[in-house]
């Protein structure tokens, strides 16, 4: 009976052990959100920068997907923003550098921009890139399951209900400013965006650990029964 109680004590340690754990590497990648959106909309979204090392994270890199449009960024007291444009003008890559200490460790830093969606249903592949004082780089343009995946927000018409779908297109009544739409690359700019109305969700982990936990019990127990 011992070895049984004993057994099962390890279980459930390892079983909340790995819960927290696997929650909380879910949470430290950077990410993107919202996840879902719709087609033309003028869309506000947030880029989520958590510290995975002992060093601060000084600088963050965002590609802007073909197809969608940058408009402008909220302000950050100790960051500056750089907008790196191509050939149309249209800007390609939007970097945060931190004029401060940066992100510290156990730390995370949220970033809002604006940006229209493309005007057909596709998904978004958002790739980041996130620096860190000690000169090492971390990519997150990997596919979905991989170490460093990138976020993905999927753009269709029947993701969101209708009353939704119109308050996407109530920028044009805020009180904001577009990039400014000087030449070259490089441009810096220091121009409001919104905040944001759609913080990351960190709650399929959890679930998908509790249910982990619920099997390794069950399992427990029909162990016992074999016992009697």
């Amino acid at each position: 009976m011992k070895k049984i109680v004993s057994t099962f004590s390890k279980v459930i340690i390892a079983s909340f052990t790995g819960m927290f754990l696997f929650a909380g590497a879910a949470s430290a990648h950077v990410s993107i959100q919202p996840a879902v959106s719709t087609p033309s909309a003028w869309e506000t979204y947030t880029l989520k920068v958590p510290v995975e090392k002992d060093v601060p994270t000084t600088k963050v890199v965002v590609k802007i997907p073909d197809g969608v449009t940058f408009v402008n960024y909220q302000k950050v007291p100790e960051w500056k923003v750089t907008l790196d444009k191509g050939p149309s003008n249209n800007v390609q890559t939007v970097s945060w550098t931190a004029t401060g200490e940066g992100i510290l460790a156990g730390q995370f830093q949220q970033f809002t921009f604006v940006a229209k969606n493309p005007e057909s249903e596709t998904d978004i592949a958002w790739d980041a890139f996130q620096y860190y004082k000690d000169g090492s780089i971390v990519e997150w343009n990997g596919k979905e399951g991989s170490a460093t995946p990138h976020s993905v927000t999927k753009v269709s018409t029947a993701s969101t209900a209708p009353e939704q779908q119109d308050s996407h297109h109530e920028h044009d009544a805020v009180e904001t400013e577009q990039a400014a739409p000087d030449k070259g690359t490089g441009t810096d700019s220091n121009k409001a965006g919104e905040e944001d109305t759609n913080p990351p969700s960190q709650t399929a982990p959890l679930i998908l650990s509790i249910a982990s936990l619920i099997l390794s019990i069950a399992a427990i127990i029909l162990a016992i029964r074999k016992k009697k």
